[in-house]
Protein backbone atom coordinates (compact mmCIF):
# COMPACT_ATOMS: atom_id res chain seq x y z
CA UNK A 1 0.00 0.00 0.00
CA UNK A 2 1.22 3.14 -1.31
CA UNK A 3 1.17 6.42 1.56
CA UNK A 4 -1.47 8.89 0.41
CA UNK A 5 0.07 11.76 -1.88
CA UNK A 6 -0.47 15.29 -0.52
CA UNK A 7 0.68 18.87 -0.64
CA UNK A 8 3.11 18.47 1.82
CA UNK A 9 6.58 16.88 1.24
CA UNK A 10 7.02 13.92 3.97
CA UNK A 11 9.62 14.09 6.67
CA UNK A 12 11.32 11.80 7.57
CA UNK A 13 13.81 11.17 10.24
CA UNK A 14 16.63 12.24 8.83
CA UNK A 15 15.50 15.61 7.57
CA UNK A 16 14.08 16.39 11.42
CA UNK A 17 17.37 15.64 12.92
CA UNK A 18 19.17 17.85 10.42
CA UNK A 19 16.98 20.56 11.01
CA UNK A 20 17.05 20.57 14.77
CA UNK A 21 21.26 21.47 14.19
CA UNK A 22 21.44 25.20 14.47
CA UNK A 23 23.32 26.71 11.51
CA UNK A 24 26.11 28.44 13.04
CA UNK A 25 26.69 32.65 14.05
CA UNK A 26 27.93 34.76 11.92
CA UNK A 27 31.18 36.30 13.17
CA UNK A 28 29.88 39.67 12.58
CA UNK A 29 26.99 38.93 15.23
CA UNK A 30 29.28 37.37 17.88
CA UNK A 31 31.93 40.79 17.67
CA UNK A 32 28.73 43.25 17.69
CA UNK A 33 27.63 40.88 20.82
CA UNK A 34 31.33 41.63 22.08
CA UNK A 35 31.25 45.08 21.01
CA UNK A 36 27.74 45.82 23.54
CA UNK A 37 29.11 43.90 26.06
CA UNK A 38 32.05 46.02 26.17
CA UNK A 39 29.63 49.76 26.26
CA UNK A 40 27.68 48.26 28.80
CA UNK A 41 30.72 47.68 30.89
CA UNK A 42 31.48 51.41 30.27
CA UNK A 43 28.46 52.70 31.92
CA UNK A 44 28.79 54.39 34.40
CA UNK A 45 26.66 53.25 37.85
CA UNK A 46 26.60 53.99 41.29
CA UNK A 47 28.70 52.64 43.78
CA UNK A 48 25.98 49.77 45.25
CA UNK A 49 24.99 48.78 40.82
CA UNK A 50 28.82 49.04 40.38
CA UNK A 51 29.51 46.46 42.59
CA UNK A 52 26.95 44.09 41.79
CA UNK A 53 27.37 45.03 37.92
CA UNK A 54 28.35 41.36 36.02
CA UNK A 55 30.77 41.31 33.72
CA UNK A 56 29.37 41.12 30.97
CA UNK A 57 32.38 40.79 28.70
CA UNK A 58 32.85 37.23 30.31
CA UNK A 59 29.06 36.46 30.10
CA UNK A 60 29.04 37.63 26.53
CA UNK A 61 32.16 35.27 25.82
CA UNK A 62 30.59 32.27 27.74
CA UNK A 63 27.71 32.80 25.69
CA UNK A 64 29.19 31.98 22.45
CA UNK A 65 31.68 29.21 23.93
CA UNK A 66 29.11 27.49 25.16
CA UNK A 67 26.49 27.54 22.43
CA UNK A 68 28.84 28.43 19.48
CA UNK A 69 32.49 26.99 20.51
CA UNK A 70 33.51 27.31 16.62
CA UNK A 71 32.71 31.23 16.46
CA UNK A 72 34.77 32.58 19.39
CA UNK A 73 37.72 31.08 21.18
CA UNK A 74 40.97 32.17 22.81
CA UNK A 75 41.67 34.34 20.27
CA UNK A 76 39.11 36.60 20.81
CA UNK A 77 39.36 35.93 24.52
CA UNK A 78 42.37 37.18 24.71
CA UNK A 79 41.77 40.34 22.63
CA UNK A 80 38.46 41.20 24.56
CA UNK A 81 40.76 40.95 28.08
CA UNK A 82 43.61 43.39 26.72
CA UNK A 83 41.04 45.57 25.41
CA UNK A 84 38.98 45.23 28.62
CA UNK A 85 42.47 46.00 30.50
CA UNK A 86 42.92 49.35 28.51
CA UNK A 87 39.45 50.56 29.52
CA UNK A 88 40.07 49.38 32.92
CA UNK A 89 43.31 51.02 33.24
CA UNK A 90 43.99 47.45 35.10
CA UNK A 91 47.42 45.52 34.65
CA UNK A 92 48.17 44.80 30.95
CA UNK A 93 47.09 40.86 30.53
CA UNK A 94 44.82 40.78 33.50
CA UNK A 95 41.71 40.17 32.19
CA UNK A 96 42.89 38.70 29.05
CA UNK A 97 44.17 35.73 31.19
CA UNK A 98 41.06 35.71 33.17
CA UNK A 99 38.95 35.61 29.96
CA UNK A 100 41.29 33.02 28.38
CA UNK A 101 40.80 31.09 31.66
CA UNK A 102 36.51 31.17 30.95
CA UNK A 103 36.97 30.57 27.66
CA UNK A 104 39.25 27.11 28.40
CA UNK A 105 36.30 25.67 30.39
CA UNK A 106 33.26 27.03 28.69
CA UNK A 107 34.88 25.11 25.75
CA UNK A 108 35.34 21.89 28.02
CA UNK A 109 32.16 22.27 29.21
CA UNK A 110 30.30 23.03 26.14
CA UNK A 111 28.73 20.00 24.99
CA UNK A 112 27.53 18.93 28.60
CA UNK A 113 26.11 21.96 29.51
CA UNK A 114 24.05 22.52 26.65
CA UNK A 115 21.94 19.60 28.14
CA UNK A 116 20.66 21.56 30.53
CA UNK A 117 18.53 24.54 31.03
CA UNK A 118 19.53 27.45 31.80
CA UNK A 119 18.81 28.06 35.29
CA UNK A 120 20.18 23.91 35.44
CA UNK A 121 23.65 25.69 33.69
CA UNK A 122 23.98 28.83 36.89
CA UNK A 123 26.00 26.66 39.47
CA UNK A 124 28.44 25.93 36.55
CA UNK A 125 28.16 29.34 35.15
CA UNK A 126 28.82 30.64 38.52
CA UNK A 127 32.15 28.80 39.22
CA UNK A 128 33.19 29.12 35.84
CA UNK A 129 32.69 33.02 36.65
CA UNK A 130 34.17 32.59 40.36
CA UNK A 131 37.26 31.11 38.68
CA UNK A 132 37.71 34.00 35.69
CA UNK A 133 36.68 36.72 39.03
CA UNK A 134 39.58 34.68 40.90
CA UNK A 135 42.59 34.88 38.52
CA UNK A 136 41.66 38.50 38.17
CA UNK A 137 41.73 39.02 42.21
CA UNK A 138 44.89 37.03 42.29
CA UNK A 139 47.02 38.95 39.58
CA UNK A 140 45.64 42.36 41.60
CA UNK A 141 47.29 40.96 44.69
CA UNK A 142 50.46 39.52 43.57
CA UNK A 143 51.23 43.18 41.33
CA UNK A 144 50.15 44.91 44.79
CA UNK A 145 47.96 46.93 42.69
CA UNK A 146 45.29 46.76 45.11
CA UNK A 147 43.58 45.13 47.40
CA UNK A 148 40.27 44.29 46.90
CA UNK A 149 37.23 44.15 49.28
CA UNK A 150 34.84 41.00 50.58
CA UNK A 151 32.18 41.98 47.84
CA UNK A 152 34.57 42.23 45.13
CA UNK A 153 32.63 38.45 44.11
CA UNK A 154 29.57 39.41 44.41
CA UNK A 155 29.60 39.96 40.78
CA UNK A 156 29.94 36.75 39.44
CA UNK A 157 26.64 35.89 41.67
CA UNK A 158 24.91 38.82 39.88
CA UNK A 159 25.88 37.22 36.27
CA UNK A 160 25.17 33.46 37.21
CA UNK A 161 21.82 34.76 38.30
CA UNK A 162 21.35 36.79 34.93
CA UNK A 163 22.48 34.10 33.03
CA UNK A 164 18.46 32.62 31.84
CA UNK A 165 17.78 36.20 30.86
CA UNK A 166 21.16 36.53 28.99
CA UNK A 167 20.58 33.56 27.18
CA UNK A 168 16.99 34.65 26.43
CA UNK A 169 18.59 37.77 25.11
CA UNK A 170 21.61 36.65 22.97
CA UNK A 171 19.62 33.38 21.99
CA UNK A 172 16.97 35.76 20.48
CA UNK A 173 20.19 37.35 17.99
CA UNK A 174 21.05 34.25 17.42
CA UNK A 175 17.61 32.48 16.04
CA UNK A 176 17.93 32.07 12.61
CA UNK A 177 15.46 30.67 9.52
CA UNK A 178 17.04 27.30 8.83
CA UNK A 179 15.90 26.11 5.52
CA UNK A 180 15.96 22.79 4.68
CA UNK A 181 18.65 23.25 1.51
CA UNK A 182 20.92 25.04 3.73
CA UNK A 183 21.54 21.80 5.91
Amino acid sequence: MHPRKTGKPRITGHDYIAQEFSLPAKKSLVYLNLIMAVLVNLMPFDKVILVLRPDFVALTLLYWNIHQPQQAGMGVAFVCGLVTDVIDTSIMGQHAVAYCLITFFALILHRRLRLFSAFRQIPAVLWILLLGQAMVFLTGILAGTYIPEWYFFLSSVTGALCWPLFIFLLGSFRKQQIEPDEI
